[in-house]
């Protein structure tokens, strides 16, 4: 029995019921994954049906990337006020109806509108489930847990490129929004049951019954249950979310947003161009498509391997060279050569050590900031990251039309990673001196 509910967490064996809620999130970030590669397999479809231009399309696109870094910014902080499982229900219902609502787009305005509010959706949920993915997790595992959570990405992009292929084969692109819907929609009464409010969360803000309520998990988990909760101290009553811009933590968000804002430039290059350069090297759009998949193969790969290293090795230097890792692979995919094997190989090793790089960062994002601003924390990073992955496929674009050949390209585009690493050396870690301060 014990005082402190947070500390028989982190000091307990992880039960079924944790690791369930950890898988949980998992699904729930691959809804991401899912969304972002369904819509490029849905664009041809958008642009035959309606007629519209390359230009246009790209707008299309880049909605849900700015509803992403909106939501993430502004719906964070909310999951610091109300709680990571209210968030994470009102964000699934947002993304269930924005997806439902694409469905009955009839031009691009709507279905941008209704791109910005499933990107909303989305961005909120992934500051939410980077702070559950920690909070539900011991101190052991808690790495682990966060970059497991991280996996799901690029697994959902698999998994939602290969099912939209097959809905496009037999239906119109509306049907790959369709599925999207009912998918987000039915991880709702799965969150109900198997994702309750964060211990953490509700030891820190201490609202009406939390105890009861702590209790109740505590019992769910087989962990034993608390006979009361900490006073909360005076610094701990004048915290708030805007603590990430205070002196305190002010250097820690600015170098995990810098790091994490310049590796995605260079893992959304990866991404974005990987269709189009293989194209333009003679192969089909199918063929181009499958090196695509390869590269998230490789990066759910990568995340996993890198989650299970965190249980041995420090997390800020293995991701440090991760990320020197990643430039390089990076720089090697440049030189690729008309051979579709090697092409589909070298993805595959820059999509490992991409995605483990982001991995890696989402696990030190959630080391970074304590319980109160871990969401508004988490969300400010992925916010601004968003940016990153917009102004990734913009630079290389004009990189290539002044004429830069493709290693170049991929060579700048890699310094990215390496500048991210460079970054993360002046991170200094944050002093945990007991669970209040988790």
């Amino acid at each position: 029995m014990s005082d402190d509910p947070r500390k028989t967490i982190l000091e307990r064996p992880m039960s079924r019921f944790q690791v369930l809620a950890v898988a949980v999130t998992v699904g729930l970030n691959a809804l991401d994954g899912f969304d972002v590669l369904a819509i490029s397999f849905a664009s041809p479809g958008i642009a035959a049906e309606w007629g519209i231009e390359r230009g246009a399309l790209g707008v299309v696109l880049a909605m849900e990337l700015f509803g992403m870094a909106v939501g993430s910014m502004t719906i964070g902080g909310i999951a610091d006020r109300i709680g990571r499982r209210p968030t994470i229900l009102a964000c699934l219902a947002v993304m269930a109806c924005g997806m439902f609502l694409c469905t009955m787009a009839t031009g691009i305005l709507s279905l941008s509108i209704f791109r910005v509010l499933t990107g909303l959706g989305i961005g909120g949920m992934l500051a939410a489930i980077n702070a559950v993915a920690a909070e539900f997790a011991n101190g052991r595992r808690r790495n682990l847990a966060v970059s497991i959570m991280a996996i799901g990405y690029p697994v959902g992009a698999v998994i939602g490129g290969t099912i939209a292929a097959v809905l496009l084969q037999h239906f119109t692109w509306r049907a790959v929004f369709l599925f999207g819907a009912i998918v987000s929609a039915c991880f709702i009464p799965l969150v109900l049951w198997r994702v309750p409010e964060s211990i953490h969360f509700l030891t820190k803000r201490q609202p009406a019954g939390a105890l009861d309520r702590i209790n109740r998990t505590l019992r769910r988990m087989g962990h034993p249950v608390s006979t009361g909760l900490p006073a909360a101290t005076d610094e701990e009553k004048s915290q708030s979310v805007m603590d990430i811009f205070r002196p305190a933590l002010l250097p820690i968000t600015a170098a995990v947003t810098a790091a994490y804002f310049l590796h995605v430039t260079t893992f959304y290059f990866m991404l974005k161009w990987i269709p189009k350069i293989v194209a333009d090297m003679g192969f089909t759009a199918a063929e181009a498509a499958s090196t695509l998949v390869w590269a998230n193969v490789g990066g759910a790969a990568g995340g996993a391997v890198l989650g299970l290293l965190t249980q041995r090795f420090a997390l800020k230097p293995l991701t440090i060279g991760v990320l020197v890792v990643s430039s390089v692979a990076v720089t090697v995919f440049g030189y690729s050569s008309a051979n579709l094997s090697e092409i589909a190989i070298l993805c595959a090793i820059s999509g490992f050590f991409t995605n483990a790089g982001i991995v890696g960062l989402y696990a030190i994002v959630a080391q970074s900031f304590p319980t109160h601003v871990r969401a508004t924390g988490t969300g400010f990073v992925v916010g601004l990251g968003r940016g990153g992955s917009a102004l990734a496929p913009i630079i290389a674009g004009y990189l290539f039309q002044a004429g830069f050949v493709l290693p170049t390209v991929a060579m700048v585009m890699a310094c990215g990673s390496i500048l991210g690493a460079a970054v993360l050396l002046t991170l200094r870690s944050r002093p945990k001196a007991d669970p209040a301060s988790l």
